[in-house]
């Protein structure tokens, strides 16, 4: 695949709300770990809000911003 079929690949994967290691998306991208760690350092420079998690379980997922509602009040 294209590099920019296998970002938008990514992309989805991430949006079904699972978090996923960078071995688990390369697996299922066919793409090593490092082209993983290329394509989600590049969705990041292009605004998509991807989250790294650390540590022994570290995983990428899709951040989902609370959507507060500003309530104003009109006399």
């Amino acid at each position: 695949m294209a590099k920019w079929d296998n970002m938008l690949s990514m992309l989805w994967m991430l949006r079904s709300g699972r978090k996923l290691t960078a071995a688990q998306i390369a697996d299922s991208l066919e793409i090593s770990v490092r082209s993983v760690y290329r394509y989600i350092d590049a969705l990041c420079a292009s605004g998509v809000p991807v989250v790294a998690e650390s540590g022994h379980d570290a995983a990428f997922a899709f951040w989902k911003a609370s959507r507060r509602r500003h309530c104003s009040s009109t006399l």
